[in-house]
Order: structure tokens, then C-alpha cells, then sequence
């Protein structure tokens, strides 16, 4: 915006100094050129006086003084019979204009190639018989250049003047604009930082009157969401409480059946309710614990979780291998339990649905594009035919459903993907992409 306002502003002022400049650039020469004029109408009475005296030596003598000056040529013509039939000065030869004027007596200003002429006749008295005996001077008035000093001088002085005028303008339209741009900023570094988990002080409204009336409607947003937020929380708690106690109260009356069978299959009924219940609280208090946008180091923490499930595998003997072609930290956007929850999801599939000599390899590799790609096999009996395994409540084996919904939902959060296929085992693969934080 900042620079939007001084690239207007800047083509404006310069458009009003160019239509103030340039004319009067032009008008400066223009009045060099009328100065140039006055002088050479002094030097016309001077010469005039001069050629009076019908001293022919005395007026070239005077002629070679005055004409040593640049920007004026006088030269006196003289008919035939005078100072020998000769012109003084640098420009002798007559046209009809030097004619006209010793014939009629008159003086005349003429425009010529490069300047302006001055014919002024000049009366000899009583020794003047006829008009064609008078002589004319002549003053050649040359056009000034466009590098002489006086011009130039004052021309620097026109550019240096619309420059300082240029940079005043630009310097207060980037004030103005810092006026509209930093309320902005501080406004959209407010919104910035709403998402790291906990609520900054609210943005000071400042500025124009349309970013305060923005900054105060943001502050009442923030602050009615956070109402709504606690109540949420709030209403979460106050059912996982009242959830437990009578799932507490049936798991005691499950414990006094007589029936082993019934106490096995309406035990597992409730580990699977108690379970949803926890999932529903945890994912109800994710942004109060993660904020909007988590981070965290996924090499160190999926390699940590990882290797936690090694001895179990010892124990069962099965074969298990873990490859990391990446150096860390890498930061993901997904948190550190959402990652340890993935690979605890996806080792417990291994586990539980596999024979205990099935093998199991996890792969931990680099991401193109940044992040990192988790990649499990194993040689169980795969994937079951025509089912969505990552459906939320859909299961294949009699759980929850919940597993692999909770990897697919880090991975697509993360801003990556969950793909599955057949590994090189002959048993299920999962690739769980995690983008970069």
C-alpha cells in the first residue's frame, strides 16, 4: 500500500512539475533572449552617437571595442560616397531591409536565422542632403544558447528546486501511508499470533477510522470466542465426568457376572466406550493444548516412539527394523502426541492383527517438498477386500474404528497424505506423508 501511495504520488507531483517546469525553462530563455535586446537598444543610442560625429576612424575604432563581446554584432552601412564606400564592422552587405529603412528613416526590429536584427537609420544634420546618404546601423542580436551560464544556472536551479519538491512529496506520502500500513500490520500480526495457544493482549486500535472500527470489532470477535471457546471446554469436562461414573458403576456391576464370557465381551464393550470417550476429550482440547498451527521435531519423537515398541517385538520374535534416511530435527506441522499416537495407531494394527513371526519395517524418510514420510510394512495377511479402513467407526478386526481415522486426519491436517498399498512382505503398507511446519 506504502508503495502504491508514493509510486501515485510520485507520477502526480511530477506531472504537475513538468507543466510548471518546462514553461518556465522555456519562458527563462525567452527572457534572456528580451534582456539581450535592451542591451544592444543602449548600444543602438551609442553607436548612434558615434556615427553622428562622421568620424569614420573614431566609429571603427569603437566598433572593434564593442564588438569583442559575445551575443551582439554592430556594423554601421554606409552609402556609396561615405568612409569610402565601405561598411564598418562584422557584417557589412545590404538586403531590401536596410534599404527600407534608410529610405524611409525608420527604425525596424526584425526576427533572423539565430536571433533578431536592429536597422536604425542614422541622421547626419545639415550635412545630410538626400534619405539614401543616411547610414543604417545594424545590430545582429544572436538567440541564447541553451548551455550559456546564466541559463543553465538558472535551469539547475528549476531541476534542483522540482527535485527537493519530489522528495517532500514522496517523503509525506510515505508518512501517510506508514500511517495506514502500520495500524495494518500490528492488526494482521494480532490475527498472526491468535493461533500460538494463548490469547496476546488485545490489538490497540489506531490509525484511520476504518482500521480502528476493524481493530475494535476484532477485539470483540477474539473475546466472544474465547467465551464460546470456555464453554465448550467447560460443557467437554463436565461430560467425560459424568460419563465416568456410570461407566465406572457398569464396569463394577460387568465384574460381578457369573459368566466369564460375559464379563470378557462386556469388558471389551466398555474399553472401546471408555476409549471414544477419551478421543472425544482429547480432540475437544487439541486447540487449547496444540494452538491452531502445531510444530514439532518429527525424527526425533516418531524415532523415540518407534523404538519403544522394540522390545515387544523382541518378546514376541518377531522381526522388526527401523530405517532412517534423514537427518533431524525436521519440524512437521502435527504435535509431538499426535506423532506418537500415529505410530503407537499403526504398530498396535501390526500387532494385533499380524502372526507374532510376521515381520514389520518402519521407514523414515524425507518428504520432496519439505517434511517427512513414515512408511510401515509388514508381512501380516493385508488389507481387508472392498472395506474404507480410515472411515471413522469402521473396522475390519472389531475395534473402534477410530485408528487409522486419527492417522489420516495427522497427515491431511499436517498438509500431507495417508496412502495405503501391499508391501513387499505380502502384507499391509501404510505411508503417512507430514508436511512441513
Amino acid at each position: 500500500m506504502r508503495r502504491r501511495l508514493s509510486t501515485t504520488v510520485a507520477a502526480a507531483v511530477a506531472m504537475v512539475l513538468l507543466a510548471m517546469l518546462v514553461p518556465m525553462a522555456l519562458l527563462l530563455r525567452g527572457y534572456a533572449l528580451e534582456d539581450r535586446l535592451s542591451r544592444a537598444a543602449l548600444e543602438v543610442q551609442a553607436t548612434e552617437t558615434v556615427v553622428s560625429g562622421q568620424d569614420c576612424g573614431a566609429v571603427q575604432n569603437y566598433l572593434s571595442r564593442i564588438n569583442r563581446d559575445s551575443g551582439t554584432d554592430t556594423t554601421v552601412l554606409y552609402p556609396p560616397g561615405q568612409c569610402s564606400g565601405r561598411d564598418l564592422g562584422p557584417d557589412p552587405g545590404e538586403d531590401y531591409r536596410v534599404v527600407d529603412s534608410r529610405l524611409t528613416g525608420r527604425a525596424r526590429l526584425d526576427d533572423v536565422e539565430g536571433g533578431a536584427e536592429f536597422l536604425v537609420p542614422v541622421s547626419l544634420g545639415a550635412s545630410s542632403a538626400a534619405p539614401e546618404d543616411t547610414p543604417v546601423i545594424r545590430v545582429v542580436v544572436e538567440e541564447p544558447g541553451w548551455t550559456e551560464s546564466g541559463i543553465l544556472r538558472s535551469w539547475l536551479v528549476l531541476l534542483v528546486l522540482g527535485l527537493v519538491l519530489l522528495a517532500g512529496a514522496l517523503a509525506l506520502a510515505d508518512r501517510l501511508g506508514r500511517s495506514f500500513v502500520q495500524p495494518i500490520r500490528a492488526l494482521a500480526a494480532y490475527a498472526g499470533r491468535l493461533g500460538e495457544g494463548t490469547r496476546p493482549e488485545p490489538v490497540e486500535p489506531s490509525g484511520p477510522h476504518e482500521v480502528r472500527e476493524l481493530a475494535s470489532a476484532m477485539n470483540r470477535l477474539v473475546e466472544r470466542i474465547e467465551v464460546l471457546l470456555a464453554r465448550e471446554r467447560a460443557g467437554v469436562a463436565d461430560v467425560s465426568h459424568r460419563l465416568r461414573t456410570p461407566i465406572t458403576a457398569l464396569r463394577l456391576r460387568v465384574d460381578g457376572l457369573a459368566s466369564a464370557e460375559d464379563r470378557a465381551r462386556l469388558g471389551g464393550d466398555l474399553d472401546e466406550l471408555q476409549a471414544m470417550v477419551d478421543h472425544v476429550v482429547r480432540e475437544a482440547r487439541r486447540s487449547e493444548r496444540e494452538g491452531l498451527a502445531p510444530s514439532a521435531d518429527a525424527v526425533g519423537t516418531l524415532t523415540e516412539r518407534v523404538e519403544f515398541w522394540a522390545p515387544l517385538a523382541e518378546d514376541q520374535g518377531r522381526p522388526f527394523a527401523l530405517s532412517v534416511s534423514t537427518e533431524g530435527p525436521v519440524a512437521v506441522r502435527a504435535s509431538a502426541e499426535d506423532l506418537a499416537a500415529t505410530v503407537d495407531v499403526l504398530l498396535d494394527n501390526v500387532f494385533s492383527h499380524s502372526p507374532d513371526a510376521a515381520p514389520v519395517s518402519v521407514t523414515l524418510a524425507a518428504r520432496s517438498g519439505g517434511g517427512v514420510a513414515l512408511t510401515v510394512d509388514d508381512g501380516g495377511p493385508g488389507w481387508p477386500a472392498d472395506l474404507d479402513v480410515v472411515a471413522r467407526g469402521a473396522s475390519g478386526a472389531g475395534s473402534t474404528g477410530l485408528g487409522l481415522a486419527i492417522v489420516e486426519r495427522t497427515a491431511t491436517e499436517s498438509g500431507g497424505a495417508l496412502t495405503l498399498g501391499t508391501s513387499a512382505y505380502g502384507g499391509a503398507r501404510v505411508i503417512v506423508e507430514l508436511g512441513p511446519a
